[in-house]
């Protein structure tokens, strides 16, 4: 992209592209990074689930939380949750649906909600993340092509995405309450509801089961953050840091995910007696893997899919294409800032990534909007928008058919279709008001983050 070389757009029904495509079909799906991360994560929630330790921790909890603060707090913690990766897919999704289950309302209103928050909120979070050095580095990258000096800070976004974490939950919560659960009302459930948890109160057993189990939660995460905080700790990358992409900490979420729920689990099952040996803790296992059927056949195609299309260039010249139609158009600075937000959203629908499809497009747009007098860092934000409010509607998403599963649970007819008609109101919504919002906070120059600017001024 960056020498100045055309795109080849490689045709994928060509004797060679084809007999590549089945050579490499197996390695494709087994190698799929959102299959073995839903996996492990779900045999140490299948053991917590089978033992009751969620049931009774959501009864505990929902116990001490106003039924009409639910639906704010499932978003707001969606919205934190992608700070650990992957953890808001595999935990608090699902969650939502239990949790609002186990308040007399829709199950599929909190897993929207939940959704929501950890996909469509994807770049609204007020704790840093992994994702703000990523694309800071891209960006940087890209903003380098035109000044070799310019230098941003990893943090560059933070202000914005505090503000945002507020937009997002307030939004989020007003779509939920008064346009989702209203619409799916006449939505009968016809799920295995048998294993829920209701608002029944704790019974003396299962109270002291509980306190065991989260005492055992307590010990487990003091022991990690001791041996994380150690100066020669093995969980740090070469570079002493804990938070990079390459640490062990940060490469051991999704198995720090498993243990949470496994110690937990069988600590509670072990108090109370409903598991006495390995072979029931296996089959707690088991039973939460009978019901990743459909997520499996679901990914298989959708890993070859990701391969064939990345494979013949074409979401590269679609993002290029698209990207050099927007400079030639020279619009005013407002109206190009939403026109990169809206057309990194249309994007977002084939290209899912936020690192690759900043990759290709930061070089383009930053440099574009550097000779308008534009800053990378409000480049960057009004990618962020874009980015994330489209993440709910595209099954292309990786984690998108895993929460058609998560649906399908409470609504057995539940399908991708299902899901996207869900969504729609809040991506639309979001990718509007966020809009909207962006264009505010730069009209009244409040900081994006830290050493941010709103203006590029050369040397």
């Amino acid at each position: 992209l960056r020498s100045g070389q055309p795109i080849q757009i490689n045709n994928q029904l060509s004797g060679a592209a084809l007999t590549q495509f089945f050579s490499a079909m197996v390695s494709n799906f087994s190698h799929f990074h959102p299959v073995g991360v839903v996996l492990v994560a779900m045999l140490g929630i299948g053991v917590a689930e089978y033992s009751g330790f969620i049931n009774a921790g959501l009864r505990a909890l929902m116990a001490k939380t106003a039924t009409w603060l639910l639906t704010p707090m499932v978003i707001l913690v969606g919205i934190v949750s992608h700070s650990a990766v992957d953890a808001g897919y595999v935990l608090v999704i699902p969650l939502g649906g239990v949790i609002f289950y186990a308040a007399g309302r829709h199950p599929l209103a909190g897993i929207a909600a939940a959704f929501a928050g950890v996909s469509g909120g994807f770049s609204a979070n007020f704790v840093p993340s992994a994702l703000d050095p990523m694309l800071q580095g891209i960006s940087q990258a890209g903003a380098q092509l035109l000044d070799p000096i310019v230098l941003l800070n990893p943090l560059n976004n933070y202000y914005f995405t505090t503000a945002s974490s507020i937009i997002i939950t307030l939004i989020g919560w007003a779509i939920t309450d008064k346009i989702i659960e209203p619409k799916l009302a006449g939505n009968k459930l016809d799920g295995d509801l048998s294993d829920l948890p209701t608002m029944e109160p704790l019974q003396q057993e299962e109270r002291i089961a509980l306190r065991w189990s989260l005492f055992a939660i307590l010990v487990s995460a003091l022991l990690v953050v001791f041996s994380a905080s150690l100066d020669a700790s093995p969980w740090r990358d070469e570079s002493g840091s804990l938070t990079s992409f390459s640490s062990p900490l940060m490469k051991s979420i999704v198995p720090l995910i498993f243990l949470l729920f496994l110690i937990p689990g069988l600590t509670y099952g072990i108090v109370i007696g409903k598991i006495r040996n390995s072979k029931q803790a296996i089959e707690g296992m088991s039973k939460s893997m009978s019901s990743m059927g459909y997520y499996l056949v679901i990914m298989f195609f959708i890993a070859q899919f990701i391969y064939a299309f990345g494979q013949s260039n074409l979401g590269v010249l679609l993002a290029v294409e698209g990207a050099e139609f927007l400079k030639a158009m020279a619009l005013p600075a407002q109206f190009t800032i939403v026109g990169i937000i809206f057309l990194t959203g249309f994007i977002n629908l084939f290209v899912g990534s936020a690192s690759a499809k900043w990759a290709l497009l930061a070089p383009i747009f930053i440099p574009m909007l550097m000779q308008l007098g534009i800053s990378p860092d409000l480049a960057q934000a009004a990618y962020r928008i874009g980015d994330s409010s489209t993440n709910i509607i595209t099954p292309l998403m990786p984690y998108f058919p895993l929460v058609v599963v998560y649906c399908q649970r409470y609504v057995t007819s539940a399908g991708i279709g299902t899901l996207t008609a869900l969504m729609l109101p809040y991506s639309v919504v979001f990718i509007v008001v966020w809009s909207i919002f962006l264009l505010l906070y730069w009209q009244l120059g409040l900081p994006l983050g830290l050493q941010s600017s709103y203006e590029y001024i050369a040397g």
